[in-house]
């Protein structure tokens, strides 16, 4: 079947001409649901300077198993038949429409700095051309309102799939080599924000962001600290980073704070360096010096940490690339800590988001570094931020960039103290989140306690239907974490911090009053879900909200 890429699109509130890309796709999604053509588009990417192109004016990039491409440009609304072929007006300016084919042609041959085989359609959903042979385009490659139900037909002729292998539609070594400089080129990488444990791989591309243009500024020494809000690219541009250095055979340093979000890391990077929380890596530094740490005796994270900053560094304990995600939740002394791991002429970026700031920790000061501010969430549906805005969880003010309107957000109320009736609301959330069509995988139970002062974390199902997937506070001889093997992912918001899923259940939203704690709690839950989110909150709790908004 086809594959379309990015994916999601069909959950997108779109206005104006993305619109008629949306149909589009819509229309290729069902047309050429038999068909193994990987499809890119450009809707998802709604911040770009090109509008929603793909590539240069190119709207749809078709590859075939065999390698071959097919270029459409999607040309909706009113065009102009001159003398020198057809032209499209954008802000009153004339611009011509061939050109704009045969440039994003050669650009792309010459990117990709081998044989290529590439072909081209116009697609005028909107406009009948009256002269063909005016149009400066040949006829043959020009779909127009008339003619606008024969665009499958026409791909499928353009891109046969009998190709080089009659009769075998399955991809070759040609198709693998243009997908993987389309990868490249389009900047499409894992979503950093995928659950654990969900096999699907989402893609994204923060259009005008992080990961295309923070990696573009040059200064030396390259010490860059980017202060972000949740879902404005920084784990992007992080793993953007790394992979690119083990491409160029350096060896990367990935720290965090949390040991979740550090698991989760290390599914999505290239294989090489390292990627470990800041406790994780304390403990295989010891333990490579012939320590074993006595993690019962009082003191013992001070004695860890005054080891690490004077014991001598092994050559193989020196890194090209230093990456600090989570870096609100850092003291000085990590931080000197891991400079300390960084080669003299080596790359650091720091990532950090006050909003985020759980533990209440003051900034830790970085002298003569250059400071970058995104204040845009890319990820939230807009419903979301709003709210955050309106209770005063924000500080400083937070932009809304998601394409995504997202699923209202719904509010489930329980009785202070009464657990009974906070399990069975949660166990209600499970059940809209299901009848709104998520997938269990999709779904993440967040809690507003810690885990050990949650009800829920301490549970192996919520009901016979709805097992949990959740942390035992307890690690196996590897010291990987040990699981309860249920269906439902569930966390407290501390250890789900830099993480998201598709639809976030926040439960046991509980406090006697609205404090800065609170508020950068609520941030962070809230922040996690990408398209539905369910408050499960005590009655005193809702009501504070309500009186703040």
């Amino acid at each position: 079947m086809a594959h379309i890429l990015p994916t999601g699109w069909q959950a997108m509130a779109v206005t104006g001409s993305a619109v008629r890309e949306i149909e589009t796709l819509t229309y290729l999604e069902r047309t050429l649901a038999d068909a193994p053509y990987r499809i890119y588009h450009g809707v998802h990417w709604t911040n770009v300077e090109n509008g929603f192109s793909a590539f240069g004016e190119i709207d749809f990039i078709l590859v075939a198993p065999n390698g071959r491409l097919l270029l459409i440009e999607q040309k909706s609304g009113l065009l102009n038949e001159t003398p020198d072929g057809l032209v499209k007006h954008y802000e009153g300016k004339p611009r011509k429409v061939a050109n704009h084919i045969l440039r994003s042609i050669k650009g792309l041959t010459e990117r990709f700095g081998g044989e290529l085989s590439i072909d081209y359609l116009l697609y005028c959903p909107d406009y009948i051309v009256r002269n063909a042979q005016l149009a400066g385009i040949d006829p043959r490659h020009i779909i127009d309102a008339t003619g606008k139900d024969r665009l499958a037909q026409a791909i499928r002729a353009i891109l046969p799939l009998a190709g080089t292998h009659p009769g075998d539609p399955n991809p070759n070594e040609q198709f693998e080599k243009v997908t993987r400089f389309l990868g490249n080129m389009l900047s499409l990488r894992p979503d950093p924000s995928a659950m654990i444990g969900n096999a699907a791989a989402m893609v994204t591309r923060l259009s005008g962001g992080l990961a295309t243009w923070a990696r573009k500024l040059e200064f030396t020494p390259f010490r860059l600290r980017v202060s972000g809000t949740a879902g404005s690219g920084k784990t992007q541009l992080a793993l953007a980073e790394y992979a690119a250095a083990i491409e160029a055979g350096l060896s990367p340093l990935y720290v965090c704070y949390n040991r979740p979000l550090a698991d989760h890391i290390g599914h999505l990077v290239p294989a090489g360096g390292r990627v470990a929380s800041f406790h994780m890596l304390s403990d295989a530094f010891l333990r490579a010096q012939g320590h074993i740490p006595d993690y019962a005796a009082p003191g013992v994270w001070e004695r860890i940490e005054a080891h690490m900053a004077g014991a001598d560094l092994p050559h193989s304990w020196k890194y090209d690339v230093l990456i600090v995600d989570e870096g609100q939740d850092f003291s000085p002394a990590w931080r000197d800590i891991l400079l300390r791991m960084l080669k003299d002429e080596g790359r650091a970026i720091w990532l950090e988001d006050p909003n985020q700031n759980l533990y209440g920790r003051p900034a830790v000061p970085l002298p003569g570094w250059v400071t970058l501010h995104s204040d845009t969430n890319f990820r939230s549906p807009r419903q979301i931020v709003d709210m955050l805005a309106s209770i005063g969880a924000v500080h400083p003010p937070v932009q809304a960039g998601s394409p995504f309107k997202g699923a209202d957000i719904e509010e489930l109320q329980y009785p202070e103290g009464d657990t009974e009736a906070m399990l069975a609301q949660t166990r209600r959330a499970v059940t809209l989140c299901l009848g709104a069509g998520f997938a269990r995988h999709d779904i993440a139970i967040a809690s507003f306690r810690g885990r050990d002062k949650s009800a829920i974390l301490r549970l192996d199902k919520l009901s016979e239907a709805h097992t949990l997937h959740s942390f035992t506070g307890e690690y196996d001889l590897f010291g990987t974490p040990i699981y309860r093997q249920g269906g439902l992912l569930a966390e407290s918001v501390y250890r789900f911090k830099g993480q998201s899923a598709p639809a976030v259940i926040f439960t046991e939203i509980d406090f006697e009053q609205i404090d800065e704690l609170v508020l950068r709690k609520l941030f962070v839950g809230m922040t996690r879900a990408r398209l539905k989110l369910v408050l499960v909150l005590s009655d005193r709790a809702a009501q504070q909200l309500l009186d703040r908004m």
